[in-house]
């Protein structure tokens, strides 16, 4: 094509460089672009005869033109001819100089044009640019920003013209007046010196090997001189930024003796600049090049501003950083850089300088210094390395700084310094030891992360002295001398506590790789280090900090590992055991989280592993020792009261496993004189530390404990005692309960024989003088104290025959205590140490007398019973815990006293104390009772012995008592009770001389009776309750049947209602197995039960009313239905349940049925009423007694004893309802029942729904569900089909639904409803037409017509209808005739002709462009085409095709789906012999189908989809047909772009000869209304434009298409005028 047609192309797209949108206008450039890729000459030369002749174009867009030049010319560079070229480089130096702006982006770009012309025509462009940089005149700034940018990309091709470019420069920067100008030479001039710097460090690649950096020194010094005496002290920040950045490489390019000359001058000049420049990179940068090149010419002037350098840069890094952004750290980096370089020269100096500044206390001076020191004992090593001790030595005073930014930069320090040997140095150790306090800091709270983003947390001070210990002590091999075994010195002091597991992690890799060493390096020599802990402290320590193992990281696992790998040091016969033991411990500890982890567990494993080691070291001198570290290290834990407690657990092993009584006894001596018994964790490890030891040391424990007990302390005088003078009374309270806590834990560890011996003489002595007291802690330690001794004393061997002679007396103590604890709420284990003790002593000679029992059962139920439910407290878990033990202490108190009295008196009186609260009101109370009933039971059953038969005489008012409450409504309540029946049966068997072991069938039937109380449903829970009375009616003997009858009666009562109503069901039950009392007063308690119905809501008096109306009805049916239809409607829920009374019997349902199917068909549906005389649509009003009988219905068949009579009326019975159901969609009720129904709505729950066409729903649910067809109703529900049987909208899709599930799970039933249905046809009300019509026609698409042989009857009803009046009958017949499609496709066949002629005949309904027939009409054909003969195809195929293409592009989305996948249809049943008919028709669609794969709708793409894959055969085009069936997958998302691409690609290969078809339809659609299509048309006539042939371009008129895409470029949607854009980009292939 002609030079004419590309710059034609370029000029439309370039027309439309100015759209307002800025992806139209990238796409613009995109498409020039596309036509520089094939012609870059003509693209390149038509952008610039655009440019030069639209001379006012806006600047941005001749912006974006000459972009697209550049990216044109970076790609193409090499193909660029000559002429185009000059051309290009003519209009860009132009458009680069027309403005005297500087630093616009159109002069930028244009300046981009040059510089990538000049990669290739280098001395053209320079030629050009050299012609407006000519000397005396100051050139234009993008001139100077072209030549630096040239010489940047092209440094070897550049530099041979710098020495004439400097030349003549060099008398223009006196010319210069503009701020930006001197700032565009500057950038020139550093770039200039970058290029040259380049050249000259790659001569070996270089055109020209002779050239060197003298060249150029006259010039460069002569731009120097100018720039540093007259644009340096410039009052513009950019300027004098820009100067020192030129005067950076500028410095390398100075002759040596010039820039020695200079830098008396330069430095200062340049450190001054710190001062008035926040943003300081590029100044840090510059110094740095500039000191480098001094260093580089061994500069003596260095030496004269060392000082004023170090001031300066030192300030640099001391200023404060308000942002970590990368200029700021990089800027940070140039000015370390700087202290490098000057390390380097003069080490010396620079310390000089720095050191002292580590003694200010001003925090931002220190960590600089600080950041700086850190930096060159780094990056100037060998330097600094005879400065050492120096450097060390000026670390103190920052060694001694709070501020944690120091310390954060401390620890920094001395990670280098341990990584180049200074901490092997004299001093290190000091060092050393900052690290481990460091990391010995309180652990920091989780923080919000920072303003930048980081992690507070883990920068903090012990998080990075922490990573730097255990760094240095694994990576730094130099360091293993000087930590091992110095580390281990901070193992015991306190204030390394924290440190403990990063030491420990430490220590055990420092001992692992001395043992690989050898022996000797890694065995201690304590004697040479006297500062060492002691393997004895080594060991109380580890141990102890054990036992709070998740505190500190970890350290319980950590500590344990050190203590494995250090067994050689603590005693030469543990490695072996060690090594056995210490896995198990630490394996726990790994299977276990803080949370799940039980203390009191792990310390049990400690102090077992503790005295495992005792006794392999079994030498009573290490022992003693190992007891006397452990007692020194007590007063070190005292801020740690857990470990403490821990730590007296370990003496009284320790101490246990000692042999020397004389060390025994002074231990223990010492314990008692410096306890803190103010500390209650401490006193009970001082307790269990002498219980531990009384194990062994019994005699010596007591005799210490008497001494100390027979001290001043205990006598009460007006002088306090001696040793004690100065404690208040509250601290001798606090003593006194520490010794009886040890007296209780040395009875409770004693061995029983000594402890019996020595318990009222020793023990109990002590402990009654302190009784009197209201010290609560003290009162706990007694009863704590009593409960163990107690238990003690009964479980010796010698328990049975030991008298204890103060028994009452300690009992009456107990219940005062008790008596006095608050009743609403439980705080402390008083109750429960309490009754633990009164437990034990009760089982002791002497037995209490009567009286005291009753006082205490009583005392300790009221004391638990009346506990509020949910006990409060600061922890909720441990107060349910407490409560928990405190209940089960007084059921083990409560079956101890009824040991004493195992008669069913004894029993009787248990049962009375519990009585009260058996039958108290509150739930949880009731709960509590039954549950400690059961268990009293279950004692006294277990431990029932029976010499003689004698009557249980009491047990019909125990089972009267418990039997109720297996209805409770507290399920654990329930599932007691059965427990308690279950008890008393066998109890009863028992005394009827049954064994203990016999099993009765029915008592044993109430186990499984038990699991039905589970559930809280009514309904299970009164049949377990009515099973559970019949199992007591065949066992409870006659004479206690009157006594139960009347405690169950009292029952009525109760103020739990499901009690009440178990009562009657049990008390009914019990009558009808024991007498007929009951029979001859029916009259009266149904009279009393509607009274009931009246008056109370009571669930039980329902039953007897529907009784009493059953009777009635079955004398008189006709009255009492009658009646009941006069009810006030809406019925209320009693008149349902007496409506469902009536379908009791079968044959008086059947009556029923039939008078309420008379009364609904009686009247007529509905009446019409206007709410104003005009103007207005008649509202269609429901009669009242069609609709009260339609709710009657819906009772009666709701119950389901009228299954039998509604199989027999089943047809009637639908039909009826159906068609009720359909004359009552939109009806309203009355008025006068509106304002009821919403009442009743919102007060009455039960109520049925008194809405006219929800009734008659529920009334056809309520028969489906009576019927049996239970999946009919499932199914139509899981449809949503009785929803939209509801609404106008919807009705014929619900009918539908419910036919479908008719004919799949009703079949049976059908031919009665069909021949019901068929004499509808003639209704007066359209709408039960079309609900028939609907029912009729769904039936077709079941196969179960065909079973059933209804077919052919079904076809000539529904042919039949379609002449009816109503468009909604005659669409539903068609719908019904292509049902036969799925139902009967074997017989469309034989009714093919019929089938065919009704569908076309809908086709062509009525003259609407939207006729809802013609839609069903294409639905219809949609399905039958594949089933018909061809000859009936043949017929009617060219005429349907024709008249469903204008729907193709019809504005509904139904219409356009439906004729589209018909079309497809139409394709995939075309026989043979019409193919070449059909072929025009399948390329005039393709078109169409393809643009509305974009369409809005997704059920239009889909149809698109469908039809083009049925379409392609057509087309005998094997690639086509692949590529539609890879793209158009149904389910898969289509890429479009892709798929027209590959489309576009194939249809130009093989039917090339249909371009000049296919662009003419698409320009149609470039008017369409859619704009995805609009923009579609376009880009498919840009890739059938890619893929066509050059020689194609004679079917396409290129004019009128260019004038389309014209208009396209104009369209208000941004999508359209990309596309149109690009397809004018592509239109280079006809070129």
């Amino acid at each position: 094509m002609s030079r004419p047609y590309i710059k034609k192309l370029s000029f439309t797209l370039l027309d439309s460089i100015t759209d307002k949108d800025p992806m139209v206008q990238e796409q613009v450039c995109s498409a020039l672009c596309s036509l520089g890729e094939a012609q870059p000459d003509e693209t390149l030369r038509a952008c610039e005869e655009y440019l030069r002749q639209h001379d006012k174009l806006a600047h941005p867009y001749r912006t974006k033109i000459l972009r697209a030049m550049e990216t044109i010319l970076s790609s193409h560079i090499h193909d660029l001819d000559k002429d185009t070229a000059s051309a290009v480089i003519l209009l860009a130096s132009s458009e680069m100089t027309r403005t005297k702006e500087l630093d616009c982006d159109w002069q930028q770009a244009a300046s981009s044009v040059l510089v990538a012309v000049g990669k290739r025509f280098t001395n053209q462009v320079m030629e050009e640019v050299l012609n407006r940089f000519q000397p005396g005149m100051l050139p234009h700034s993008s001139v100077l920003h072209t030549l630096a940018n040239l010489s940047m990309s092209n440094a070897f091709d550049m530099v041979p013209f710098l020495p004439s470019i400097l030349s003549t420069m060099l008398p223009m920067l006196g010319m210069a007046k503009q701020d930006a100008l001197k700032v565009v030479f500057c950038c020139a001039l550093q770039h200039f010196s970058e290029s040259i710097l380049e050249y000259l460090a790659n001569l070996d690649q270089a055109p020209d090997p002779t050239v060197r950096k003298d060249t150029f020194g006259a010039d460069i010094f002569g731009a120097y001189d100018f720039l540093f005496h007259h644009w340096l002290q410039s009052r513009d920040a950019k300027l004098r930024l820009a100067v020192v950045a030129a005067l950076g490489p500028m410095s390398h390019l100075l002759p040596s003796e010039r820039l020695e000359e200079q830098l008396p001058k330069l430095l200062p000049a340049v450190l001054g600049l710190y001062k008035k420049h926040a943003e300081t990179f590029q100044i840090s940068k510059s110094l740095g090049q500039i000191l480098e090149a001094a260093v580089n010419v061994s500069s003596r002037t260095l030496e004269v501003q060392l000082e004023a350098l170090l001031v300066a840069l030192h300030s640099q890094i001391c200023v404060p950083v308000e942002s970590s952004s990368p200029l700021v750290m990089n800027s940070q980096k140039e000015v370390l850089r700087c202290f490098t370089v000057l390390a380097c020269c003069s080490p010396d100096r620079l310390l000089a300088f720095l050191l002292p500044r580590l003694d200010t206390n001003n925090e931002r001076l220190r960590v600089g210094t600080l950041q700086i020191l850190r930096h060159i004992v780094n990056s100037a090593a060998a330097q600094m390395e005879i400065k050492k001790p120096f450097i060390l030595s000026s670390m103190r005073l920052p060694l001694l700084d709070t501020n944690d930014k120091v310390k954060r930069a401390v620890v920094q320090v001395i990670s280098a310094m341990a990584h180049h040997g200074y901490l092997e140095q004299p001093g290190g150790e000091v060092m050393v030891e900052y690290i481990v306090q460091q990391c010995a800091l309180p652990a920091e709270e989780p923080q919000k992360p920072g303003p930048d983003g980081e992690d507070l947390a883990a920068d903090s001070v012990r998080a990075v002295s922490i990573r730097t210990l255990y760094l240095v002590s694994t990576t730094v091999d130099r360091m293993n001398s000087v930590l091992w075994p110095y580390l281990l010195e901070f193992l015991t002091p306190v204030r390394f506590t924290g440190a403990l597991t990063p030491l420990c992690r430490s220590l055990v890799h420092l001992a692992l790789k001395r043992q690989e060493a050898g022996a000797d390096d890694f065995l201690i020599q304590y004697n040479a280090n006297a500062n060492l802990p002691s393997p004895f402290a080594l060991t109380t320590r580890l141990l102890v900090v054990s036992s709070n193992p998740y505190l500190g990281d970890g350290r319980g696992a950590a500590s344990l590992r050190l203590l494995k790998v250090m067994h050689q040091n603590i005693h030469p016969l543990l490695g072996q055991r060690w090594e056995t033991t210490m896995p198990v411990l630490l394996e726990y500890l790994d299977e276990h989280t803080e949370e799940t982890l039980s203390l009191k567990e792990w310390e049990e494993k400690l102090l077992v592993f503790l005295r495992d080691t005792l006794i392999m070291v079994s030498d009573n001198v290490w022992i003693c020792q190992l007891s006397q570290e452990m007692c020194k290290q007590l007063p070190s834990y005292s801020g740690t009261p857990q470990e403490k407690n821990f730590l007296y657990k370990c003496i009284g092993t320790t101490l246990g496993a000692a042999s020397s009584k004389e060390v025994v006894r002074k231990h223990l001596r010492e314990l008692l004189e410096t306890a803190r018994y103010q500390e209650e964790t401490e006193k009970e490890g001082l307790a269990c530390c002498f219980g531990i030891c009384a194990i062994t040391h019994l005699e010596d424990t007591l005799a210490q404990l008497e001494d100390f007990v027979r001290s001043d302390v205990f006598r009460k005088s007006t002088s306090i005692f001696s040793i004690f003078k100065d404690r208040s009374e509250h601290e001798v309270e606090k003593l006194k309960s520490s010794l009886i806590l040890c007296y209780g834990h040395v009875a409770a560890q004693a061995p029983r024989e000594l402890m019996l011996a020595k318990v009222e003489s020793d023990i109990l002595r002590s402990i009654f003088q302190c009784f009197n007291t209201k010290d609560p802690a003290l009162k706990l330690c007694l009863v704590q104290s009593l409960c163990m001794v107690s238990q003690a004393m009964c479980s010796g061997a010698q328990a049975s025959s030991f008298h204890f002679s103060r028994k009452a007396e300690l009992v009456a103590q107990m219940m005062e205590f008790i008596r006095a604890e608050p009743q609403d709420y439980l705080r402390t284990p008083i109750r429960k140490k309490a009754m633990l003790a009164c437990t034990y002593l009760v089982t002791l000679e002497p037995a209490l007398e009567e009286q005291t029992q009753a006082d205490v059962i009583h005392s300790c139920l009221h004391s638990v019973m009346a506990l509020p439910p949910g006990p409060e407290g600061e922890d909720g878990v441990c107060q349910e815990s407490l409560y928990l033990d405190t209940v089960c202490a007084l059921e083990d108190l409560l079956t101890s006293l009824l040991r004493q009295n195992m008669t069913p008196q004894g029993l009787q009186i248990m049962v009375e104390h519990l009585s009260p609260w058996i039958k108290s009101p509150r739930g949880h109370e009731r709960a509590r009772a039954l549950g400690l009933g059961a268990c009293l039971l279950q004692f006294f059953l277990e431990h029932l012995q029976v010499s003689t038969l004698v009557p249980f005489h009491n047990l019909g008012l125990l089972v009267g008592l418990f039997a109720p409450r297996c209805a409770d409504t507290w399920t654990t309540t329930r599932q007691e009770a059965v427990g308690c029946v279950y008890s008393l049966l066998y109890l009863q068997l028992g005394y009827e001389g049954f064994s203990r072991d016999h099993r009765d069938d029915v008592a044993e039937r109430l186990l499984t009776l038990k699991d039905g109380l589970v559930h809280a449903d009514p309904t299970i829970l009164f049949h377990t309750c009515h099973s559970i009375a019949q199992v007591i009616a065949k066992r409870l003997p006659s004479d206690q049947l009157i006594s139960l009858l009347l405690t169950m009666f009292e029952s009525l009562g109760d103020p739990d209602k499901n009690c009440s109503r178990a009562a009657t069901v049990m008390i009914n039950c019990l009558l009808k197995e024991r007498g007929n009392v009951l029979l001859e007063k029916v009259p009266e308690i149904v009279s009393v039960l509607r009274a009931k119905l009246r008056d109370t809501q009571e669930e039980h008096v329902l039953p007897a009313a529907q009784h009493s109306v059953y009777l009635l009805a079955s004398q008189h049916c006709e009255a009492v239905v009658s009646s009941l239809l006069g009810s006030p409607l809406p019925f209320d829920s009693h008149t349902c349940a007496l409506w469902r009374a009536l379908a009791v019997e079968p044959s008086l349902t059947a009556q029923v049925l039939e008078l309420l199917l008379e009364k609904m068909s009686k009247d007529v549906p509905f009446k019409e009423s206007r709410a104003f005389l005009l103007g207005s649509t008649a509202d269609r009003v429901a009669t009242l007694l069609p609709l009260a009988a339609t709710c009657a219905l819906n009772e009666v068949l709701s119950a389901p004893s009228s299954g039998t009579v509604v199989l027999e009326l089943y047809p009637q019975l639908f039909v009826a309802l159906l068609l009720r159901v359909s004359c009552t969609v939109g009806v309203q009720l009355p008025r006068n029942l509106q304002a009821k129904e919403r009442k009743s709505t919102s007060l009455a729950k039960a109520a049925r729904n008194l809405d006219p066409c929800s009734s008659a729903v529920d009334a056809l649910q309520a028969l489906l569900l009576r019927s049996g067809s239970q999946d009919v109703l499932r199914c139509v529900e899981l449809e949503g089909g009785w929803e939209l049987l509801r609404t106008s909208a919807g009705h014929e899709d619900g009918v539908a639904q419910l036919a479908s599930s008719m004919a799949k799970y009703a079949g049976p039933r059908l031919p009665l409803v069909m021949k019901a249905l068929g004499c509808t046809q003639n209704s007066v009300y359209e709408i039960q037409r079309v609900t028939s019509t609907a029912f009729l026609a769904e039936l077709l698409s079941s196969n179960v017509v065909n079973d059933l042989m209804l077919l052919e009857p079904l076809l000539d009803n529904l042919t039949a209808r379609l002449k009816d009046s109503s468009a909604s009958v005659r669409r539903l017949v068609l719908r019904g005739l292509a049902n036969m499609a799925s139902g009967s496709p074997d017989k469309v066949q034989a009714h093919g002709p019929q089938l065919m002629t009704a569908m076309v005949s809908g086709l062509d309904d009525g003259d609407e462009p939207h006729s809802l027939v013609a839609l069903e009409a294409m639905v219809g054909l949609s399905r039958l085409l594949d089933l018909v003969e061809p000859w009936d195809l043949r017929l009617v195929l060219l005429h349907t095709t024709i008249r469903i293409r204008p729907f193709f592009d019809s504005e509904k989305v139904e219409f356009r789906t439906a004729s589209i996948r018909l079309f497809g249809h139409l394709n995939k049943a075309c026989p043979g012999e019409c193919e070449d008919v059909f072929l025009e028709q399948v390329v005039g669609g393709l078109v169409p189908l393809l643009l509305h794969l974009r369409d809005p709708q997704v059920p239009v793409a889909s149809a698109c989809k469908f039809a083009l894959c049925m379409c392609v055969p057509h087309l005998e085009c094997a690639e086509l047909a692949a590529a539609f069936y890879k793209y158009l997958q149904e389910g898969r998302s289509v890429h479009f772009g892709e798929f027209l691409n590959s489309t576009c690609k194939h249809l130009m290969h093989h039917f090339p000869d249909l371009l000049g078809r296919l662009v003419s339809t698409n320009l149609f659609y470039f008017k369409s209304s859619w704009d995805d299509v609009r923009a579609a048309a376009p880009m498919f006539t840009g890739f059938l434009v890619l893929h066509a042939e050059p020689e194609q371009r004679t079917q396409v008129d290129l004019e009128q298409l260019i004038v389309a895409l014209q208009l396209l470029l104009k369209d208000p949607v941004p999508g359209v005028r990309e596309k149109a854009a690009e397809t004018l980009g592509r239109l280079v292939k006809f070129a």
